[in-house]
């Protein structure tokens, strides 16, 4: 059975897998990111592919798939990914094109997560659906008529930049109005804690003050799940990321405010759910682009 390698290469982490074309996974390979420079990034993926294949015991690979946590553009095969490398653009195809001697897919974690879901998680078949990840940031992979959506310079999808409130703030320069909000920093920010888990614990609790900052939190969410739900008239919006692990605090309620501000017909089209892959999701996305060939 055909086996590609997947790399999900993440601001912290990187992972990587074979995966056969029926999704199988074998050979998991998860360390953290090297911090020092495209080479060495470059360096630490060829010798977590070595290693995947050695645990899967394969004799070979079509080609690999990886997913960055930033922008890749596919004109010019350069990436751009602040936390691992500053702000400059890599050349990063062509680097790992030359170290792994084999075909080699890019694109963004948020597109890897759709694809990774519509493939073998909540939203199989479907052809219009977005992948929303809600945790240290918020990203967006769009999934319009079966196609992925990239935008003129393969941005399209940072919705942590949707401006929703109409007094601005300092942070929106940095991380976007809705990211700000809606993301676990903005929570923990909303009650001067050190992370969004405190505030879900307080808030189980009984904290008013904690049940509050949710409820705000909550707000923001679902005005901005509102707008994706207008533009794009989705069949399925999909929730990951560390702060949907609060499930009970943060599903129903969403839903709620996105059905009050959406456009009526499409809220009643669109199904809430969150992801069935979790972690994995972007890292199944990743060699569902090498098993498709989607090379650059």
């Amino acid at each position: 059975m055909p086996c590609v390698i997947a790399i999900d290469l993440g601001g912290t982490k990187v992972t990587t897998a074979v995966v056969d074309s029926d999704g199988r996974v074998s050979g998991r390979t998860k360390r953290p990111a090297e911090r020092g420079g495209l080479s060495a990034t470059v360096e630490q993926i060829a010798t977590s592919v070595r290693e995947s294949i050695a645990q899967a015991g394969v004799g070979e690979v079509r080609g690999a798939g990886l997913i960055v946590p930033g922008i890749f553009s596919k004109k010019t095969g350069q990436a751009w990914a602040p936390n691992l490398w500053g702000h400059d653009h890599v050349p990063l195809l062509t680097e790992l094109r030359k170290k792994l001697a084999l075909p080699v897919a890019i694109d963004s974690d948020r597109a890897g997560c759709v694809l990774g879901e519509v493939w073998l998680g909540a939203a199989r078949g479907l052809k219009d659906v977005i992948f929303l990840a809600v945790g240290t940031g918020i990203g967006a992979g769009i999934l319009s008529d079966g196609r992925l959506v990239r935008g003129a310079g393969d941005i399209g999808g940072a919705v942590g930049w949707f401006a929703l409130n109409p007094v601005h703030r300092e942070i929106y320069t940095q991380v976007g109005c809705w990211e700000a909000e809606s993301a676990g920093p903005g929570l923990a920010r909303r009650l001067n804690v050190a992370s969004a888990e405190e505030v879900v614990a307080a808030a189980r609790s009984g904290d008013a003050s904690a049940q509050s900052a949710i409820e705000e939190t909550v707000r923001y969410l679902g005005m901005g799940i509102a707008n994706l739900v207008s533009v794009f008239n989705p069949e399925m919006i999909i929730l990951g990321g560390g702060l949907m692990q609060a499930r009970d605090l943060f599903l129903g309620p969403i839903e709620r405010v996105m059905r009050k501000w959406a456009q009526p017909v499409a809220a009643q089209q669109v199904r809430i759910e969150l992801t069935q892959l979790g972690e994995d999701a972007g890292l199944l996305g990743a060699a569902r682009l090498a098993l498709q060939g989607a090379e650059v």
